[in-house]
């Protein structure tokens, strides 16, 4: 029986793309276990270099069209498919984003099939493949650089202006040595009086949420509940030697509509047109809002513009100075979010009363940190994760057949959810992304 030839495709989209979905030594070993052979694009940025796979037996090659099996991490430029070939991307169709709907197109005309990493689940739904620790990881050090700057800006003095850009540290573990040395000045020296208490909001509680709390907690913290926001603030004195932490679950965004009906949780995420948004009453306690939960447009805002015109239309400023909004859905649960930045220029400054983003920290607006490749700021530790979590699923996806029908094809449960197309044709789940696609 010949070797299944699966291809690893180098990432072009930005020169900051420097992951990969599987590292050389998980690639020598697949290779070494099983029988396939692995071709990798060579690459000038690529966080591992073409000799550690050359040394590991991948084959360097530019041309990947004798591969049937084609990794990549972020979308494909529409001339890079071939006809028949399988590819497994983060392909962010699945909401009908309009820029991505032209390489879906091409890929059905193609007969592809296209595996997306973001659908692979278990049977809670829990995914299985994913950069969600690191990009929370890698957006909370923007964020906490962010508040640095905005708080120089304002002449406020702060341990946080020690913080750098991710992408300025080496790697995760220097940039977390350097936030536990501005814990230890917050512990010891304190905080600027005009910021104390410093409260963070987390919204989520999933991957993203987690890798992001994770970096946050190097600080001296004190986890409060949103109901005790109020109460913290009712206190005589505060402890300006710690930071605060809340972390908002979806009771805490949303209520019912109906007058005197509890929150259901199954229920908000059949009927999310069945309750409203409250987490606005929360916002006059934080300094800081992390966003970093799901979200698609069948789900009310969390933050609308509307809102935070009112909220700085004051005489005094308000206490928010950063949203770190991890999510980056454009106009989306946080619709401030008008537009993506990059990990050279994380954030803006959404000007509230005009309506717009202006460029660097000072405005009377929030800083807004809305970078949607975080991962690819660590690009080593997201790389080595998330090529632990795919290479499991490697044997399958070369054993299937996939000249067979969807349902005979051999693919495990877990892959065949994630599978968008088959041979070109939408799959049952998702035929509701046929209105998205025009002919």
């Amino acid at each position: 029986m010949a070797n299944i030839l699966i291809g690893i495709r180098r990432e072009d989209k930005n020169i900051w793309e420097r992951r990969t979905p599987l590292t050389p030594d998980h690639a020598g070993a697949l290779m070494r276990k099983h029988p396939v052979e692995i071709r990798v694009q060579p690459s000038a940025i690529r966080i591992f270099q073409d000799d550690q796979y050359r040394q590991e037996g991948c084959i360097i090659s530019e041309d990947l069209s004798p591969c049937s099996i084609i990794l990549a991490v972020k979308e494909i430029p529409v001339e890079f498919f071939r006809e028949g070939r399988v590819y497994v991307f983060f392909s962010h169709t699945i909401k009908g984003q309009p820029g991505n709907m032209p390489m879906l197109k091409r890929m059905m005309d193609l007969r592809c099939t296209l595996i997306d990493y973001e659908r692979v689940v278990d049977e809670q739904g829990r995914r299985l493949v994913f950069f969600g620790q690191q990009a929370g990881q890698a957006g909370m050090i923007d964020t906490l650089w962010a508040l640095g700057r905005r708080l120089e800006a304002e002449k406020i003095d702060s341990p946080l202006a020690a913080v750098r850009k991710t992408i300025d540290y080496p790697g995760l573990a220097e940039a977390k040595e350097a936030i536990q040395k501005v814990g230890w000045e917050i512990k010891n020296n304190g905080l600027h009086a005009a910021l104390v208490p410093l409260v963070f909001g987390f919204t989520g509680y999933g991957h993203v949420s987690r890798g992001a709390q994770e970096i946050f907690e190097i600080l001296p913290f004190e986890e409060v509940a949103p109901a005790q926001l109020k109460e913290i603030f009712s206190r005589k004195s505060f402890g300006g030697d710690r930071v605060y932490k809340t972390v908002f679950r979806e009771e805490d965004m949303v209520e019912p509509k109906k007058s005197g009906q509890q929150f259901n949780l199954q229920e908000y995420y059949d009927y999310p047109e069945r309750y409203n948004p409250v987490l606005d009453q929360y916002i006059p306690y934080l300094t800081v809002l992390i966003n970093a939960i799901y979200w698609s447009p069948k789900y009310p805002r969390f933050i609308s513009k509307e809102f935070l015109k009112d909220h700085y239309s004051g005489a005094r400023s308000p206490r928010l100075r950063v949203i770190g909004d991890i999510s980056c859905d454009i106009d989306g649960g946080v619709e401030c979010t008008v537009k993506c930045t990059t990990p050279a220029e994380p954030v803006f400054t959404y000007d509230p009363e005009k309506d717009e983003a202006v460029e660097g920290v000072k405005g009377r607006g929030p800083v807004i940190m809305a970078v949607d490749n975080l991962p690819a700021e660590i690009a080593l530790e997201s790389s080595v994760f998330f090529s632990q979590t795919l290479k499991p699923f490697i044997p399958a996806l070369a054993a299937a057949d996939y000249t067979k029908t969807f349902e005979q094809c051999s693919l495990p449960p877990e892959i065949k959810k994630a599978v968008i197309l088959f041979r070109g044709e939408l799959t049952a789940d998702y035929k509701y992304m046929s209105q998205f696609i025009s002919d």
